[in-house]
């Protein structure tokens, strides 16, 4: 497998650099290394194991592109992974991405490995996050096609990729998208636009004979699998000057699967967004309702690392950068379905005013919270789907209304931010969140509600045009869970080669005497030094890094605890 993808790699360059030189068009190579690895040591106190004596991520990308065709490939080493990557079929080496891309007169043509997102992604979207181990990009064709002003088509087939391999499913789809306003000159001199798009999406698998048996009032029952699930999604999307507005709505049919308790019941997701943004104001008010929309290649997939994910839900909550802000992250609720919604607002009050100062002053409130939907069983059956239950597979699962709330709170934060600039050297960041945090929901632990407090104070003095500090003081104050952990950062950048950084994270306590006792008091010490020199990045550090939760847009990752010597590396060309 390996060599026939290296194989066919090394022809599609072979082939562009024919036709490159036959047409007198300029040939461009680019690519990039990427290499993150670590010198593990065992650290009872914190759950760190040492499984190898050395360990590491590294991917080398190739482009080349030429004026009517494009080609890439990817290597990709993780033949001893970094701890979170070494269990469910990762390790391994392999080009799993190769594809070749050739474009003319509006027409685009894919043959190989590609990504997709259609609309929101509420359907289909293919991407990789490599800090979240996710790669879930198709092997097949796509083609695109603008046949007239303002409308683009895009019809694609393929099977997803699944770690080394390739799910048995198909996944074909199709998608449209008018760009309305290039018809109606009126709307454009009126900075009016409006786009209206349609996708389909369908996924032919097997039957599989691995799937749980339902056993029921004393018999077993074999479950009749559709071999087709269509999803359909519908948008519109209208500009007017500083408004904005997004309204979507996805449907899927029955998908009985591992995620949903094998439950034939329809998905469902809607969305609607609106935004304002002028000079000095920014406003975002979201909602968004979800129902077993959990989408995969694989009707029997159990990967913790959502390898065979075909669809994408937001999670409508801000990606939280600072450490203990994103110490409870939330996950997109996707078998169960949500209530989600999302208030953002920004303002920066002028130079020259009482409250902006001499610099001005942006202050930015966020406030987002996702409540479970109403769910009713039959008589007789639990609510308990996630994970292959079978009480309730084989049925309709439950009936739910549409603007009626569950019982559960998910999440919810509320949170400001204040950004001041008080003297060209100095700068300083405040924020305040309040976080209720239902464990036992999204992360599947008892412990119910983690309410939690967390302030930060994130300062940046400029020396000189080539030397400045920036220093963190992080406090997160909860009586569950783990209790209190403070923050603390420093880092030095001496333009343009280096970067220090200093950081610890303590598991301070609480002030809950039964708390007290169960504290870890252990501390998550990091050092590192970067160099960066023209297109190459080296950074080496030593540490320890706390078992916990990484997640990006609603879609996240278990770290498992880890110490020890790290080394990354970053070569553009």
């Amino acid at each position: 497998m390996v060599m026939r993808q290296l194989l066919l790699a090394v022809s599609c360059v072979l082939a562009l650099t024919a036709q490159a030189q036959n047409d007198g068009n300029k040939l461009t190579l680019s690519g990039s290394i990427q290499s993150d690895m670590l010198l593990p040591q065992s650290d009872e106190k914190i759950g760190a194991e040492k499984t190898e004596d050395f360990q590491t991520n590294t991917y080398v990308d190739l482009l080349l592109q030429h004026k009517y065709v494009e080609a890439g490939a990817r290597l990709e080493y993780l033949e001893h992974p970094l701890p979170g990557f070494d269990d469910n079929g990762f390790d391994g080496w392999s080009v799993p991405n190769f594809y070749v891309k050739g474009k003319l007169a509006g027409t685009e043509l894919t043959v190989g490995t590609f990504y997709e997102q259609f609309g929101s992604g509420f359907i289909l979207r293919t991407y990789e996050e490599r800090s979240l181990g996710i790669d879930n990009s198709l092997l097949g064709g796509r083609l695109m096609v603008k046949p007239v002003k303002g409308m683009t088509l895009k019809a694609l087939g393929g099977r997803q990729r699944r770690y080394w391999e390739w799910n048995k499913s198909w996944i074909s789809g199709a998608d449209m998208e008018l760009a309305v306003d290039e018809w109606i000159p009126t709307m454009q001199q009126n900075d009016t636009r409006l786009t209206l798009g349609a996708s389909w999406v369908n996924k032919h698998e097997a039957p599989d004979d691995d799937v749980v048996p339902v056993l029921r009032d004393g018999q077993h029952y074999t479950l009749n699998m559709p071999r087709y699930v269509n999803a359909f999604d519908v948008r519109a999307n209208l500009n007017i000057r500083n408004w904005s507005l997004l309204a979507e709505y996805a449907q899927k049919t029955a998908d009985p699967q591992y995620y949903n308790g094998y439950i034939y019941k329809k998905g469902s997701a809607a969305m609607l967004s609106t935004s304002y943004s002028k000079k000095g104001l920014s406003l975002l008010l979201q909602a968004k309702r979800s129902e077993n929309m959990a989408s995969t290649s694989s009707r029997t997939e159990q990967s913790t690392h959502n390898a065979s994910m075909l669809n994408h839900l937001p999670a409508f909550t801000v990606d939280q950068t600072y450490a203990l802000a994103a110490l409870y992250p939330y996950a997109t609720q996707t078998a169960d379905g949500e209530w989600a919604y999302q208030a953002e607002l920004g303002y920066t009050f002028k130079r020259k005013t009482a409250l902006g100062g001499k610099y001005g002053t942006n202050v930015k409130l966020n406030y987002s919270y996702v409540r479970a939907i109403d769910r009713q069983f039959a008589e007789g059956f639990t609510s308990n789907t996630l994970g292959g239950s079978t009480d309730l597979a084989g049925t309709d699962g439950y009936t739910s209304k549409f603007f009626k709330w569950g019982d559960q709170t998910y999440y919810q934060d509320l949170d400001i931010t204040l950004t001041k600039k008080f003297t060209k050297a100095f700068k300083l960041n405040l924020m305040y969140m309040n976080q209720r945090y239902n464990i036992t929901q999204i992360q599947q632990h008892a412990g119910g509600i983690v309410h939690s407090d967390i302030f930060v104070a994130d300062l940046l003095y400029q020396f000189s045009p080539k030397t400045r500090l920036r220093m963190e003081a992080q406090y997160l104050s909860t009586k569950k869970d783990e209790g209190d952990w403070v923050f603390g950062l420093a880092e030095l950048s001496l333009a343009p080669h280096w970067m220090f950084t200093l950081s610890d994270m303590w598991n301070c306590g609480n002030s809950d005497p039964a708390m007290r006792e169960n504290n870890t008091h252990y501390h998550y010490y990091q050092a590192l030094a970067t160099y960066n020199i023209g297109s190459h990045r080296l950074q080496a550090g030593y540490g320890r890094t706390r078992e916990g939760i990484n997640c990006s847009g609603g879609v996240c990752r278990k770290i498992p605890a880890q110490k020890g010597f790290t080394l990354s590396y970053n070569y553009n060309f």
